[in-house]
């Protein structure tokens, strides 16, 4: 047994309470597996992330602020696609964090364009970018600004 004061995943055991949970024997195996196939050190560690992912999710739905990543694989040959990018970003309803590229081969470029700001300018931003012509795939990634979560 740890110690009163002691941390475990970054907070103090006085934060942490212990509930038990009643659950069918079929969906604990199915938990069991998804912790392992997703390396978690325990059941624990799961179910605080999958109940944080369903809190993001609400935050998001409910339209408060939030941080996005929008990567985007691009032909860096496409007619002037990196000032079309860029223009967006500075027109952007969201604000622009960072950007990050990578020259992936002589063709192609991957761009990670980071958002913050409210679902409604995050997707105005995302679906701006994702249209550039010459984008080939682009994917989007989002999550809380945290201050909910803890």
């Amino acid at each position: 047994m740890r110690a009163a004061g002691t941390y475990v995943c970054g907070e103090s055991m006085e934060k942490v309470a212990r509930v038990g949970v009643s659950i069918e024997r079929e969906l604990l195996a199915k938990l069991d597996e998804y912790v392992r196939l997703h390396q978690y050190q325990s059941r624990s560690h799961a179910i605080r992330d999958l109940v944080r992912r369903a809190l993001v999710e609400e935050q998001w739905d409910a339209g408060q602020e939030a941080v996005a990543a929008v990567v985007l694989l691009f032909d860096h040959h496409s007619r002037e696609i990196s000032e079309r990018l860029r223009e967006t970003q500075h027109d952007a309803k969201a604000d622009v964090l960072s950007t990050l590229h990578h020259h992936l081969s002589h063709d192609r470029c991957l761009e990670i364009i980071t958002l913050r700001g409210s679902r409604a300018s995050i997707m105005a931003t995302a679906d701006r970018l994702r249209g550039t012509r010459g984008v080939l795939h682009s994917g989007l990634v989002v999550s809380s600004t945290g201050e909910a979560l803890l």
